[in-house]
């Protein structure tokens, strides 16, 4: 795999205090590699976690500029009208392309810039979140939302890019949304891509407090009917269900894990449910990710892998500094998640110390969805 260095740069070490002072990748200095949170420096928010070879990759959305403002991209007539409306929040207006970041360690982070543009999907004008990654065949698909829709009659929802490399550049697969509708009060946000072990990939997503799990058809392309004949199914886990689904396996037993609480305010935070099929029935089990008021707050949308070969789990998820009130100035932390011996979660501990490296085993391959 290369790295292609001309397209990515490498993030190396820096005093904490130094990426919460400046958040400006040009005054981070040379040094060795650092286990610190924020794990990323800027503002992102939503990572997801995946292995692919033999690195780790994490696709967060750009939640706001640094000091220096991203380079605007491009944008088609009909692009540029769409993001003319007056109902549009500005901060939405920047969220225009995805980068991505790889480490061999978790520890020392590769950025790669843009890997996904929105003047390389037509009908993606802004609001580009929450990105999802899976390989298959050979091939790299990312799943991401756009546009923020909010009615059936706005252009937008998820959609599907594909690449050769986890680093892309991704382009649209299939040149529309993959979803593109309101199905059963949820909004076509926040997917996350899950492959269980006889190879079935779903996709889990949905906004407004409602949970939707589609099937992927063989190519990533297109849904596939359930056994049933439907397409769409409702698997809201809990009345407290907001957003930012994410399913992991562990020893037979399924995991949807999702996001509760406003996503701008402190008590944004990270619940889950136990199913026994990645259709459920699933039973909650409460919170295991919440703020920390010595640490950080607004702690939530989050993600997880297990080192290969281990039981061995991190989580990967976006919190605001104390200092800040803007709710779009999230940052990427990762600690480490540990279950009990019934099978349930360890409240996880919010840390400014983060984790220590941790290079993949040779051969590594990723769990099925993780």
């Amino acid at each position: 795999m290369s790295l292609q260095l001309h397209r990515s740069r490498i993030v190396p070490s820096i005093d904490r205090r130094t990426v919460l002072g400046s958040l400006g990748l040009s005054l981070i200095p040379s040094g060795v590699a650092y286990a610190a949170n924020p794990a990323l420096p800027g503002w992102y928010a939503d990572p997801e976690i995946r292995i692919f070879g033999d690195r780790y990759w994490i696709y967060p959305t750009h939640s706001a500029d640094g000091p220096a403002p991203a380079t605007p991209s491009r944008f088609t007539p009909w692009q540029a009208h769409e993001r003319a409306s007056p109902k549009i929040w500005s901060p939405f207006l920047r969220q225009t392309f995805l980068d991505a970041f790889s480490s061999p360690d978790l520890v020392s982070w590769t950025r790669h810039p843009r890997v996904l543009d929105v003047k390389d999907v037509s009908w993606a004008a802004y609001a580009m979140w929450a990105p999802s990654a899976i390989e298959q065949d050979g091939r790299y698909f990312l799943f991401f939302g756009a546009n923020d829709i909010k009615t059936d009659r706005q252009r937008g929802g998820i959609g599907v890019a594909v690449s050769d490399r986890p680093e892309g550049p991704f382009l649209d697969a299939i040149g529309k949304p993959l979803i593109g509708s309101i199905v059963n009060g949820a909004q076509p946000i926040d997917q996350m891509a899950f492959r269980d072990d006889d190879g079935t990939c779903y996709l889990y997503y949905g906004g407004w407090k409602h949970c939707n799990v589609v099937r992927l058809s063989r190519d990533l392309t297109s849904l596939a009917p359930f056994a049933d004949g439907k397409t769409y199914k409702a698997i809201t886990p809990s009345p407290d269900y907001v957003e930012g689904p994410f399913m992991l396996k562990r020893r037979g037993i399924y995991y949807l894990m999702w996001s509760e609480g406003e996503w701008t305010g402190p008590l944004y935070s990270v619940a889950y449910a136990t199913g026994p099929s990645p259709l459920g029935p699933f039973t909650p089990h409460g919170r295991i990710l919440e703020q920390d008021a010595r640490v950080a707050r607004g702690a939530g949308h989050h993600s997880a892998i297990c080192i290969p070969g281990t039981d061995d789990w991190y989580i990967v998820y976006h919190r605001r500094p104390l200092s800040e009130t803007d709710g779009n100035h999230r940052q990427v932390a990762i600690e480490q998640m540990h279950f009990r011996k019934d099978g349930s979660i360890i409240p996880v501990v919010l840390t400014d110390a983060g984790v220590a490296p941790r290079r993949l085993p040779l051969a590594a391959r990723p769990l099925s969805g993780v």
